[in-house]
């Protein structure tokens, strides 16, 4: 019940796992393959977001696709502000934050209390804007925003957008042309199966090619194996986004997760998951959980979270001795059931949180 947090092992992805242990151990070396599976997890999930292939970047985490984005923008000149949710994971922030030496005004979108963001909120957008930075989905409660109506505002005042999707990737289809994204970014460690070290960086191309990033590496050439430290040039497209050495094993497992999401269907699971997240919220308030968040599952992620108090990690660890994995956050435990879900793992998680908090804090 924590793939808002942790995806669990598949019989695929340990495959896959397996698969490049054992290449490593029988070949010593093959990069010629190795690298074909990057390519392959690349391709794989440029198709989740109706992206062409070399729009997409091969990075190690959403910290280094952020960090190499905003080093390849300035914020020298007078259109130097970036407006970013307060609903965005620390690390969006953070690297927004680390801007501000560069010339970077940052200002927030506020979380209201019940854990939403009021588009409205997004009207402060102006012509000095640079970038609006806009999680798909709040990590905190799931709460989801409306991606287009931001993209719409953005673009009227000439700024760009971008999109941390890791909490909503896996659990709905997602069209970075339809909603006008100019840049997003999302591991697979969460809702697409698969393990950490890996994520990757949508750019649309003719953005793409206007950046130089600064954080960079030998795989961001044109030609990576020509091997010469003298010359700097890019790779076309996002690709010039590609740093060093890439996470071989991780692209083997992100591969094989990936596909088990194509398999199953974005639109399959985002309508399972609504019904989960119903039973959720109506089973919740049924025991007399309190709900953080919003209870429109149209307007949320598969993730729900009900406040337990500042020892939520404790809780965490109860729940587990009862045989139910959750994730907490801050004073809240979340759950966040998947395509495999169902509505009995509902009702036991449910249980145990009820019997859990009945039993009274127990602090570490």
């Amino acid at each position: 019940m924590n793939n808002c947090s942790q995806a669990p092992q598949s019989d695929a992805t340990r495959a896959a796992a397996d698969a490049y242990l054992e290449s490593w151990a029988r070949d010593g070396m093959d990069w010629d393959a190795w690298v074909t599976e990057v390519e392959r997890a690349r391709e794989s999930f440029a198709r989740l977001i109706n992206a062409d292939v070399d729009e997409v970047a091969v990075t190690s985490s959403v910290s280094h696709a952020v960090s190499a984005l905003a080093s390849a923008l300035t914020f020298d000149g007078e259109r130097n502000r970036v407006l970013a949710s307060a609903a965005e994971f620390p690390t969006v922030g953070h690297v927004w934050l680390a801007q501000q030496p560069r010339g970077a005004e940052v200002s927030w979108a506020p979380l209201s209390a019940d854990g939403t963001i009021d588009v409205a909120e997004y009207a402060r957008v102006d012509e000095r804007t640079r970038v609006v930075s806009a999680c798909h989905a709040y990590f905190g409660n799931g709460f989801k925003q409306d991606i287009g109506a931001i993209a719409r505002i953005a673009r009227a005042h000439g700024a760009l957008l971008f999109v941390d999707a890791y909490q909503t990737l896996g659990t709905e289809p997602i069209d970075v042309k339809a909603l006008g994204i100019d840049a997003l970014a999302g591991g697979t460690l969460k809702y697409l199966m698969a393990c950490a070290g890996v994520a990757f960086l949508y750019i649309r191309r003719d953005l793409a090619e206007q950046l130089r990033p600064t954080i960079t590496g030998w795989f961001g050439r044109v030609n990576p194996f020509a091997f010469d430290p003298t010359a700097l040039d890019w790779a076309p497209g996002a690709r010039r986004f590609d740093s060093g050495t890439p996470p071989i094993i991780n692209a083997y497992i992100a591969r094989a997760g990936l596909e088990i999401i194509h398999e199953v269907g974005p639109a399959r699971i985002s309508s399972w998951t609504r019904v989960l997240s119903d039973h959720l919220v109506h089973g919740g308030a049924a025991r007399g959980l309190t709900l953080y968040g919003t209870g429109d599952s149209a307007r949320k992620s598969p993730t729900t979270a009900f406040v337990v108090g500042a020892d939520s990690a404790s809780v965490e660890r109860r729940l587990r001795s009862r045989g139910v994995i959750a994730s907490a956050r801050g004073n809240v435990i979340r759950f966040a059931p998947h395509f495999y879900s169902t509505l009995d793992d509902v009702e036991q998680a449910l249980d145990a949180l009820a019997a859990v908090l009945e039993d009274g804090p127990v602090h570490p």
